[in-house]
């Protein structure tokens, strides 16, 4: 029974994956069921288990003899259990991404971001500053820090990522698989800075998420900071019971 619990999960975090990165847009069908659980390797009783947990979530709608579709919602959607980056999520909510006031850089760690990637404070370190957009209303201020080292052989890149998904250019052209985030949410009030490349007044509330990103092995590879607009994005999570604790 544990056995076919986890492989639900497990189908269920494929779909909420494919979501994210665009695969399946708000409002359109997904496949076939026959179809998905081929591809997904799972069993028809799973994959409706599966299914049914995104639909207890709202992220999806099951109508007998229509089929299966995604949601449709204003908001960039993030659900806090899969770890995929703006870019992805702005996608998953059918809306367009784009950049402004796009920088890179290379700078010393200092303190804290030596810290936070294990380097020493006078280690180089990759900074990519931009102002992100859904559909061109601007929704994020992000702060992404990358050890100096992963480009030390690839100055080439260094351009390219303030004009793309971080995510996706680390894994292509650095051969850096992002394995898991540690992150954490605050709300913050704006700064006379980040107010203005947000276009809101000094002061307003946003949602400050700060996180780390850990490869394979390990090791910190990425330091992120985010500033989101408060009403633009939705996050969720799921909360999964303890499951047995007494035989």
């Amino acid at each position: 029974m544990r056995k076919a619990k986890l492989r639900s999960l497990a189908a269920r975090d494929h779909l909420l994956t494919w979501i994210a990165r665009g695969r399946i847009r708000p409002g359109r069908q997904f496949p076939p069921e026959p179809e998905l659980a081929t591809e997904l390797g799972v069993s028809r009783a799973t994959l409706r288990e599966a299914l049914r947990s995104l639909e207890d979530e709202g992220i999806l709608t099951r109508t007998r003899g229509a089929g299966t579709f995604l949601v449709r919602r204003p908001r960039v959607r993030n659900s806090l259990d899969v770890n995929f980056g703006v870019t992805d999520a702005i996608r998953s909510a059918g809306m367009r991404p784009g950049y402004e006031e796009a920088v890179s850089r290379i700078e010393a760690a200092g303190a804290e971001e030596g810290e936070r990637l294990g380097l020493d404070p006078r280690d180089d370190v990759v900074v990519v500053e931009r102002v992100r957009t859904a559909d061109g209303r601007r929704v994020v201020f992000s702060r992404d820090v990358l050890p100096g080292a992963l480009t030390a052989d690839r100055p080439d890149v260094l351009t390219r990522l303030a004009r793309g998904s971080i995510y996706g250019l680390m894994e292509r052209e650095l051969g850096v698989v992002i394995h898991h985030g540690v992150a954490s949410f605050s709300p913050v009030r704006a700064g006379r800075g980040i107010a203005r490349k947000l276009g809101v007044g000094t002061g307003a509330l946003l949602l400050y998420l700060s996180q780390v990103d850990y490869d394979d092995d390990g090791r910190a590879v990425l330091s992120s900071h985010e500033y989101h607009l408060a009403d633009a994005f939705e996050f969720t999570v799921v909360r999964r019971g303890p499951g047995r604790r007494f035989t």
